[in-house]
């Protein structure tokens, strides 16, 4: 059975202004805590765990845009 093996990439930069990689950071860690052990996080991880924080954040009031 093939397994589709993803590249382990750095913590890109941001795109959403007002928003710092050590937010999302903290904030990819408390999603993907069952993933992290084990595997790294890829793109795809980092740029899901930026809109949830800046959904999260507007959905509570704490950023505009």
């Amino acid at each position: 059975m093939k397994t589709k093996m993803h590249k382990r990439v750095d913590q890109p930069a941001t795109f959403t202004p007002g928003i710092t990689k050590e937010m999302v950071r903290q904030h990819a860690f408390e999603i993907y805590r069952d993933k992290l052990p084990r595997h790294s996080l890829t793109l795809e991880d980092w740029v899901l765990a930026e809109k949830d924080l800046v959904n999260q954040l507007e959905t509570d009031g704490l950023l505009k845009r």
